[in-house]
This record gives C-alpha cells, structure tokens and sequence, in this order.
C-alpha cells in the first residue's frame, strides 16, 4: 500500500479490526437465515424439493461469480466502497424478498445476496489480512473465522420470527445490515490494496500464487469438500447405518461446535509454534479422526466425540490456509491468493457431495469418510515436503 493509505497497527486498526468482524458475522446471519427461511417458505407454497435445492444453490453461484472479478474492482474502487457495495446489495434484496414473492424472484434475490456477501467477505478478509502484524495473524483470522461461525449458527433462530409474519425475519436482518453499513460509511477509512505490478496479468498473479504457496491454497479446498460432504452425506449414511433423523440433526452441528472450540487455539498456536506446524498437526489428526468415524457404527456418543475432534482439528483450515499464505507471499500478491482461496473453497464444495453420493450409492457408505480422512492425511504429510520462499 502507499503511504497515505497504509494501515497502522495502532488504536485505529483495532477499530477497523472490530467494525469488520461485526459485518462478517452481519454476512453469516444472512446466509444462515436465508437458508433455512426461505426453504420453509417455499415448502408452504408447495414447491418441489428439487426445485427448492436448485432455488438455494443461487447464493452460491451468485458468490462464484463475485470471485472472478472481485480483485479487480477491489482495486478499482477500494475495500471501504466494496464492502459498502456489497452491504448495500445484501440490505435492498433482503428488502425485496418480502414485497416480491415467487420462485423466479426469490432466485435472482439470492443470486444478488450471494455476490453482496461474497463482495464483503472478499473485501474484509483480505483488510484484516494486510492490516494484522504476522505475530498475531493467526490468532486475528481464527477470531474472524469464529465471527462467521457464529453468525451463521445464529441464522436459522430467525425462523422463530416467522411467527410475527413472513417479513419479520427479512426486516430484523435488514435493520442490522442498514446499521453496518451506516458504522462502514461513517467509521472505516478509505483504503486500497497493494498496486500490481505493471503488465502482471490476473492468470500470471495466480500462477505465482500457485508456485509461492501452493501448500497454503490447498486447505480451502480441503474445507470446502468437507463442509459439504458433512452436510449432504452424512445424513444419507446415518439414516442407512440406524440413526433417526432427530439423532442426525443433534450430530451434525458438533463438527462445527468442535471447530468453534479449537478455532482460536490453533490460530494462537500456530502463531507461536508456525503455521505450517499446525496444519499438519491438524491435518493427521483430523484425517486420522474422519477414517475412524465407520468404526463408531451407530453409537451415539463416539459418533458425536469423533466428529466433534475432526470437527474441531480441520474447522480452522481455511483461516489456517490464509494466514499461512499471507506469511509467504508478498503483499501484491494477496489478493490473487485470496480470489484462488475462494475458488478452492467453491469447487471443493460442488466436489464433496458429488463424489461422497457416488461411494454411497455403491454401498460405502464409510468410504466418504476414509477418502475424507485420507485426503487430510495425504495433505499433513505433503506439508513435510513443502519449503516456503518468500519473495520480497
């Protein structure tokens, strides 16, 4: 960054730290409300379940799209105006989705929320990443990772308001986001990232990226394929070995509980110890946890123990991941490795469900979890062979 628009690490930065974690867990609200509520509502209207699926995945093809020129326009505009952009965009389609009821509607609204939300992560996890000093980086992006959780997990008690009417949901999130944005417009600087350098085309950007930090891309991809893997199979492999439904339902958040728990210490750690450390500490260890998960059968408790450690040992990938590529590479260059991040994270997350539903329609149901645990494993041991060179 240029002088006048180099972020201190002082008074003023912890304020800017503070405003862009209460607008990421803002963004985690809204996903998480969006999800759930609006999935209701169109099973009251009678929509097919197919239909509904297809409606939901529009957020995340609307995020999609954001990444393939979010680095561009954050360098044209600044991160103060995309994350304004992007807030403003969220708060008018949460708006709409009341006064605008119907399929086709509601499916153009969520494209707009996904590419607002994706705006505002891009944007303030790469500022928190420029403005963090290397010593608490890990620590600082663990808290931001938590934020988002946390945002996320409260969502869906936005369904409680539904009994106050259909638009009570939409209205209490919008209140909160005209709030954000007015604490964005009102207390945040001005601020852009690094210039590039000049004739570095995008793909050129990224082929660095690549080459530079290759071991601390690949965890995004790892927790895109396992969030999502988690979500769409393990209930289809639960009901096959004798869970009931309410026991799945009570299951599934502990991967995210244990992840909530260990966030913070893993990212304190690998300040103290190394990043690369830790993500093959955690990477072993929580492999190691996925490819035992078929030995637990359909006891409970050791179903819920075991998710909860693998849960908790990779929950921390993708801050893990980030703050290790900030360590790496130069400045200029982290916002190609965030946009790589963010693909990663997407195309695991197409994969996981996909590949995992395959191994369960051949009957193995345990495979999505050996190959899960297998993947984590392979990627710890690779970190043996990875030797960082920074370029100055």
């Amino acid at each position: 960054m240029s002088n006048s628009h180099s972020i201190s690490v002082n008074q003023s930065s912890r304020l800017n730290y503070i405003i862009l974690i209460t607008v990421i867990i803002a963004a985690g609200l809204s996903q998480g409300l969006l999800l759930p509520v609006l999935s209701i509502l169109l099973e009251q209207k009678g929509v097919s379940s197919s239909l509904n699926g297809l409606n939901a995945a529009a957020l995340y093809v609307g995020s999609f799209a954001m990444t393939l020129v979010a680095e561009r326009i954050l360098s044209a505009i600044g991160f103060k105006k995309l994350i304004s952009a992007g807030i403003s965009l969220v708060l008018v389609s949460l708006i709409c989705f009341p006064l605008l009821p119907g399929v086709k509607a509601w499916f153009v609204l969520r494209l707009l929320v996904g590419i607002g939300d994706s705006a505002i992560n891009y944007a303030a996890q790469l500022w928190v990443l420029l403005m963090t000093p290397a010593e608490h980086r890990g620590r600082n992006l663990s808290l931001y990772g938590m934020s988002y959780g946390l945002g996320f997990s409260l969502g869906p008690l936005g369904i409680s308001l539904l009994r106050f009417g259909q638009a009570a949901p939409f209205v209490v999130i919008a209140l909160l986001f005209l709030f954000v944005l007015i604490l964005v417009v009102l207390k945040l600087p001005v601020s852009h990232p690094d210039k590039v350098e000049h004739g570095e085309g995008q793909a050129r950007r990224f082929a660095r990226s690549y080459s530079l930090a290759w071991y601390a891309l690949i965890p995004a991809l790892l927790y895109g394929y396992m969030e999502a893997s988690l979500n769409s199979n393990f209930p289809v492999y639960g009901l096959r070995i004798g869970f009931s439904a309410n026991q799945i339902a009570a299951l599934l958040p502990f991967a995210g509980i244990g992840g909530l728990l260990l966030q913070m210490p893993l990212g304190i750690w690998s300040d103290r110890y190394g990043r690369k450390k830790i993500l093959i500490f955690s990477g072993v260890g929580g492999g190691l946890a996925f490819a035992l998960l078929p030995l637990t059968g359909d006891h409970f408790l050791w179903t819920l123990a075991v998710l909860m450690a693998a849960g908790g040992l990779v929950g921390s990938f993708f801050s893990l991941g980030l703050s290790y590529a900030a360590d790496i590479l130069p400045r200029n260059l982290l916002p190609a490795a965030n946009v790589v991040s963010s693909f990663h994270y997407s195309f695991g997350s197409i994969m996981g469900p996909g590949i995992g539903g395959v191994l369960l329609q051949f009957g193995w149901g345990g495979g999505v979890f050996v190959l899960l645990g297998v993947l984590y494993i392979v990627f710890g041991l690779a970190g043996l062979l990875f030797s960082p060179r920074k370029l100055i």
